[in-house]
């Protein structure tokens, strides 16, 4: 870049700051993609799929079928990611990382089975994934990531869908973050109150016997309390960012696995863009660890990658600023002294 990204702003043809943060969204954009005409297109979305056999321990209002049942939703192009997907002309892929049904039957041509296993197992009762399991997980993230950025793919967005995840989610986000147990667990997909105590007994006990493996072995006390979906968003931002895409957040979760990712490669944070941020209260814990600042605040909890693609049209509108505005000097504005 000839010119550094704020003082590309600043020169053209409108007051300083007058777009707010539009403005600061355009320099973001730009620093992440080092050049002063940043672009947006073609982008894709990439939902991973997986089940958890903490749901067992009534951890979630939901049963753990409903997953793949919202797996062959989104397939069906049916699912709000769906929509919102081809809204915005958004490439989607459907991977399923670990879920407890069979695979999808016929397939549509954006699906994958790549599953590790059948679900994790019950991270109540121990690890919720072997080593071998997380590293299988990861290398299904990696390789989706570079699949889309082979196929020209600048913007990347990850989402998930599995019943459950947010309880995974809070103890990464304790873990990591260093949350308290108050602040990490939300009631999810509807928890009542009964629901939420048993959650936060399942989140603070299963993160008291991992967090003594986070010095010593990090990617052990994460496998410990994750899920497969997890794992395969963390392997995939971090792929995303060694390649030099731009990676925009979804919610909760998708920012849990953004922790994983920076924890175990450090400087993926860079290239991230934050959509939104969750109405679950852990969100904000996870987003000031990365320190990143949200571009909504729509109190949406869905995941899919909904909210991100929410907010993708904000990059556009980022990305047209810095790219189409004349600036001053060529239509030979000068401001008083």
């Amino acid at each position: 870049m000839t010119r550094a990204p704020q003082a590309h702003i600043d020169a053209l043809a409108k007051p300083q700051g007058s777009l707010g943060r539009l403005e600061t969204l355009a320099v973001r954009l730009m620093t992440i993609q080092r050049r002063l005409d940043p672009v947006t297109r073609p982008r894709a979305l990439v939902v991973f799929a997986g089940d958890h056999g903490v749901v067992a321990q009534g951890v979630s209002a939901w049963p753990s079928a409903v997953t793949g049942m919202m797996v062959a939703t989104i397939a069906g192009g049916r699912a709000t990611s769906s929509a919102l997907a081809a809204a915005h002309d958004c490439d989607l892929r459907l991977v399923d990382a670990g879920t407890l049904g069979p695979p999808l039957a016929p397939p549509p041509p954006f699906y994958r089975d790549a599953a590790v296993a059948r679900g994790t197992a019950d991270l109540s009762q121990g690890p919720a994934m072997s080593g071998e399991q997380f590293a299988a997980a990861w290398a299904i993230g990696v390789s989706e990531a570079a699949s889309a950025v082979e196929r020209g793919c600048v913007v990347l967005i990850a989402g998930e869908m599995g019943i459950g995840n947010t309880t995974p989610a809070a103890c990464l986000t304790m873990l990591l973050a260093g949350a308290s147990l108050a602040d990490a667990v939300g009631r999810g997909a509807g928890a009542d109150d009964v629901v939420l105590t048993r959650k936060r007994e399942v989140v603070g006990e299963a993160v008291a016997r991992a967090m003594p493996l986070l010095a010593t072995d990090p990617a052990a006390a994460i496998a410990a309390v994750a899920g497969f979906e997890i794992v395969a968003m963390a392997g995939f931002f971090a792929e995303g960012a060694r390649r030099g895409a731009t990676l925009l957040l979804d919610g909760y979760v998708a920012t849990a696995a953004a922790l994983v990712a920076e924890r175990l490669a450090p400087g993926t944070t860079a290239m991230m863009i934050a959509g939104h941020l969750s109405a679950e209260p852990g969100h904000a814990a996870t987003l000031a660890q990365l320190g990143l600042e949200p571009l909504l605040d729509w109190g949406m909890r869905l995941g899919e990658g909904s909210g991100a693609l929410v907010a993708l049209p904000l990059l556009d509108s980022a990305a047209a600023l810095a790219c189409d505005v004349a600036l001053l000097a060529d239509i030979g504005a000068a401001r008083a002294d």
